[in-house]
């Protein structure tokens, strides 16, 4: 059975740093199959594991959106079969990794039909691999909206500031709304240099999430953002690639 798994905070909190090093320790134990959803117009997650993308799910709405709108499009192919077509064409594919784009969200004068045409498209493909892990907007929007089925697991990045802390409130109150469709949430805290702050973990406790541990401060990750290396080459000796191989153990990725 796919296990969906999503990661969400406010940006630069590195909760796209997460999504990379969780997904190399998933094809590097041979877990299973991986489509990675990126969901954040910008979060750069094909930088982050060195995989080239062209085409966003993003622009093939809205150019199919332009189509209809002028009268160019050919009304003889069916939306659905036309939309699924181009969304394959987009997918980028690795060693035991795909991956595909959302790209810009829904704006003003958007074509709502389009929409709910791709969501039961990226809906199908899901049910091709063993994992479907989403780097999600800090308002989780992808999942708000149903563009996917519920979530088994979620992880909520923050770093030590109470403007992130804030964030993964919003987020935590989004989850109670969302009930059922999300399983378990799981809080971590990125860029801990020694002990968390004592304000902060008072802060933690009011939030409703469970911390399930930390990531460190790690000058590799710093290094690599300054050379443009992908994350997702980092050695598995970095402290911080190590810490996440134990909160992927403890949240039951295994």
């Amino acid at each position: 059975m796919t296990m969906t798994i999503a990661v969400a905070g406010k940006g630069g909190t590195g909760k796209t740093t997460f999504v990379a090093l969780l997904i190399k320790y998933i094809r590097s134990r041979n877990l299973g199959y991986i489509i990675a959803v990126d969901g954040d117009p910008s979060s750069n997650l094909n930088m982050a594991l060195g995989m080239e993308l062209e085409e966003t799910v993003g622009h093939i709405r809205e150019a199919m959106s332009e189509e209809v709108q002028s009268g160019r499009y050919d009304v003889s192919i069916p939306k659905a079969h036309f939309l699924e077509y181009r969304i394959n064409e987009s997918l980028v594919e690795g060693d035991r990794i795909d991956l595909i784009a959302m790209g810009q969200p829904e704006g003003p004068g958007c074509y709502c039909a389009a929409n709910n045409i791709l969501r039961d498209v990226i809906d199908r493909l899901k049910d091709e691999y063993d994992y479907v892990i989403i780097d999600n907007e800090a308002g989780m929007e992808h999942i708000s909206r149903q563009t996917t089925r519920r979530v088994d697991k979620l992880f909520v990045v923050s770093d030590l500031t109470m403007r992130g802390l804030a964030a993964a409130e919003r987020i935590a109150r989004l989850v109670t709304e969302l009930g059922t469709r999300v399983r378990d949430t799981y809080l971590v805290i990125n860029r801990v240099r020694n002990d968390i702050p004592p304000a902060v973990l008072d802060r933690v406790a009011e939030l409703g999430i469970g911390l399930l541990g930390t990531l460190p401060e790690d000058n590799t990750i710093t290094e690599f953002d300054m050379l443009g290396r992908p994350i997702f080459e980092i050695g598995e000796d970095a402290p911080v690639y190590k810490a996440l191989m134990q909160l992927a153990l403890s949240a039951g990725i295994k």
